[in-house]
């Protein structure tokens, strides 16, 4: 980047050390963990808003190209914390709910604008919250024993939380996407799998290795064009056809102008040249 346009705009993970969760780099791969295993890895108040504050800082890291997101000790995430968020919820007043539910929204916002894929490895327990994390992802792996389920009309709460009308329909379909948030139940792997809620199944024990290899693939390919890929995946949601086809035409026009196409075309005709032939 230009010197000049760098201060406030590229940042570095280096030394980074969240309060909240765990996080490591593997090479160009950030792997999220959530760690709070004999609870079956639950949101916080301050989770929430760590993990939101990550992934706004990750539109500026330039070094990391993938992300991966697990949970510890055989659980993806349990929700939100029925100690700590659930019990003080039901004592606030509506500015101070309007403030959480809006909060918690920025994190999905926040996961939707970062450049870089993100990737869900699930295992065990994917429910409320959690649930909500795996769709917010790009791409999702998971095992036999996962059980995804979108809990909130199970708690008195209506199914529309942070964006799940909206995202999951275009994931699994209206009809689906309505079971799943009417009933709350819990949507196993091999039917997650069949439904296209989950891209890839592993065995538990291979699960983070297989994501992590998936998500290096990723990182290894062009990360603007992945990153404009993702943009133009969620724009287009709400574009008429002739408005997408012209979006896709600008942004296939800005990424013809970077050097990652560049290189892709000079490694391809280089690939083309016969083979010297002497006399």
């Amino acid at each position: 980047m230009n010197p000049h346009l760098s201060s406030g705009n590229s940042q570095s993970l280096a030394g980074y050390v969240p309060e909240h969760f765990g996080w490591q780099q593997h090479g160009a791969v950030g792997l999220i963990t959530l760690n709070r295993p004999e609870r079956k890895n639950p949101l916080t108040f301050e989770s929430y808003a760590e993990l939101r504050d990550l992934f706004r800082r990750l539109a500026h890291v330039q070094e990391v190209k993938a992300i991966a997101i697990q949970g510890a000790g055989g659980n993806f995430c349990s929700g939100g914390d029925v100690h700590e968020i659930i019990g003080p919820l039901t004592g606030m007043a509506m500015p101070e709910l309007l403030t959480f539910t809006r909060m918690t929204g920025d994190l999905v916002k926040a996961m939707r604008a970062c450049p870089q894929p993100i990737l869900a490895a699930i295992d065990g327990v994917c429910a409320g919250a959690g649930a909500i994390l795996a769709m917010a992802s790009d791409l999702r792996v998971g095992t036999a024993r996962s059980k995804t389920a979108f809990l909130f009309t199970r708690v008195g709460l209506a199914g529309c939380d942070m964006g799940a009308c909206a995202m999951l329909p275009r994931i699994v379909g209206q009809g689906r996407a309505s079971d799943l948030l009417y009933s709350g139940r819990s949507l196993g792997g091999e039917e997650a799998l069949a439904w296209g809620f989950l891209n890839r199944m592993a065995a538990p024990e291979q699960l983070l290795d297989e994501t992590l290899k998936w998500a290096g693939e990723i990182a290894s390919g062009p990360s603007f064009g992945h990153a404009m890929t993702k943009r133009m995946l969620h724009q287009e949601w709400a574009m008429g056809v002739d408005e997408a086809i012209e979006s896709e035409a600008q942004a296939q026009a800005i990424c013809m102008m970077t050097q990652d196409f560049h290189r892709a075309y000079e490694a391809f005709a280089a690939k083309q040249k016969p083979a010297f032939q002497g006399d």
